[in-house]
């Protein structure tokens, strides 16, 4: 099983898309650079977007200095005589726009679909049509493009590919964490590096068709974005897509979904002790039984269990996950533990605030959904639990039958508190529950006191919401911050 690189990339074919009539929609960051690109590459770009502020009118100011069409304050209407569409990765496809243009019989596409034909010489299907010189088929791999190893997943997937990038800048290659994390895609793929950290979300995968990655993983699979994918099937059929024919793939032995879209075939990763053909634990370490001469009598030590920061089941999961996608490259062992030494890892991601009279508080604010939710409740013995915000259409029966046996107690907030109360009246009423309805500035402040009255030395006082923040907050990040920011003010008091 043991897979080895091919050489390191350069810099991208400069593609011919003169004359392409494109209609970028959305002008986030994706968007403004997919537009940019285009443009110093001759195609003919309409760029839409629904909203209408002064910063967009700035963005729109530069993209028309560069000969782009800008319509602010009307994303639904698509442009006349379009060829190919752009779209940002949030805008669904039963959204007016899209939905127009399929009708039309005008091709969809995503910035990462985007990215990947700059990089291997395509253009589009739309190029016959619109009379151009057509490229070399989309699978095709380009001698000049950078290898492609990609991750996906509904929790873990900005920390695993930021584990990835430090792995595979400690054995020497030049790369970088791109895709739904950093740079867009379409600047990294026209710039020299040896090879891409790719994270890739549901979004992304759906409005792509020609990727095609060196070596890919599905981190795990749990209900999420059902809202924007119509069912669980459809979600998991978009994540399913990383596995082109010809990739490597990797995938979690503990996460039966991973393992069936993966195939029989696949690297696995488990938590477990690993079988030939696997990475995992054995004792205090991460071991690699696949990547090696014979898996059948041999293991690599990659790192220890102390390696991985900040420690959790769940993290460790990631971390052997970015290790075997670096080993499925060529990097040699030393490199894995050099590399998870080096990571630093992101805001709000089961971050430590202060232990205050022998509680540790903590911020995991990018617990956005049931899944992740769990995964960091497991890591805790007693939770003082914080939880609510906007589900999603996601279920949480299952996240609070899981972890009632961790709970002290639970402070609700956010939109959708009440299915949450729901489930605990269910399936652990015993615990006890406070309520916060408050909305305004201050929620958070109280309920921090709430949570701080509750818990006992030795206690976590966990924010895992399990929802998104836009109901309340501008982002997770702006959440967790005002969890750290009551934790610090009610440590003064004290």
């Amino acid at each position: 099983m043991k897979a080895v690189a091919g050489g390191p990339g350069g810099s991208s074919p400069q593609n011919d898309w003169d004359g392409l009539r494109v209609c970028v929609a959305g002008l986030g960051v994706s968007g403004r650079a997919a537009a940019r690109v285009l443009a110093e590459r001759g195609a003919r770009v309409t760029a839409v977007e629904g909203r209408d502020d002064a910063a967009l009118r700035g963005h729109a100011a530069e993209l028309e200095a560069r000969g782009v069409r800008v319509r602010l304050g009307d994303g639904d209407t698509l442009p006349s005589d379009i060829d190919l569409v752009v779209t940002s990765p949030g805008w669904r496809p039963d959204a007016p726009l899209p939905a127009a243009a399929a009708r039309a019989g005008i091709e969809i596409i995503g910035e990462v679909e985007l990215a990947w034909r700059l990089a291997h010489g395509t253009r589009s299907e739309a190029t016959e049509a619109a009379g151009g010189a057509g490229g070399r088929p989309p699978t095709e791999q380009s001698a000049g493009a950078a290898p492609w190893l990609a991750l996906t997943g509904t929790n873990g997937k900005t920390t695993a590919v930021r584990m990835l990038a430090c792995i595979l800048e400690a054995a020497g290659h030049r790369t970088l964490a791109v895709g739904n994390v950093g740079t867009p895609i379409v600047d990294a793929v026209l710039e020299k590096h040896d090879v891409l950290a790719v994270e890739l979300s549901s979004y992304q995968l759906h409005w792509s068709s020609s990727v095609v990655p060196f070596a890919a993983a599905v981190l795990n699979v749990a209900p999420d974005h059902l809202d924007w994918h119509g069912s669980l099937e459809a979600y998991t059929a978009d994540k399913g897509k990383i596995y082109a024919p010809g990739t490597i793939a990797v995938v979690n032995a503990d996460d039966p979904v991973s393992v069936r879209l993966g195939g029989a075939n696949a690297i696995g990763f488990t938590l477990g002790v690993p079988r030939p053909g696997q990475l995992g634990v054995v004792e205090d370490l991460l071991v690699d039984r696949a990547l090696v001469p014979d898996p059948q009598s041999e293991a690599a030590e990659l790192a220890a269990l102390a390696d991985v920061r900040p420690f959790a089941p769940h993290n460790v999961a990631n971390a052997l996950a970015a290790a075997a996608l670096a080993r499925a490259f060529g990097v040699p062992a030393e490199a894995v533990r050099a590399g998870l030494r080096a990571f630093v890892p992101d805001p709000h991601r089961i971050a430590h605030v202060a232990t205050l009279d022998g509680v540790d508080y903590v911020d995991d604010s990018k617990a956005t959904n049931p899944h992740a939710a769990a995964s960091s409740l497991a890591a805790c013995e007693s939770a003082v639990w914080i939880a609510g915000g906007l589900l999603k259409g996601a279920d949480v029966d299952e996240l609070v039958r899981s972890c009632a046996g961790r709970l002290r107690a639970v402070v609700l907030l956010g939109a959708d508190r009440a299915q949450i109360a729901a489930a605990l009246a269910r399936h652990a009423p015993k615990v006890p529950v406070v309520d916060v309805p408050d909305t305004d500035t201050g929620a958070m402040d109280r309920v921090v006191t709430e949570a701080s009255a509750l818990a006992q030395p030795g206690d976590t006082v966990l924010l895992a919401p399990a929802g998104a923040s836009f109901d309340m907050f501008a982002s997770y990040g702006a959440r967790g911050d005002a969890f750290a920011a009551s934790v610090l003010r009610l440590a003064e008091r004290r």
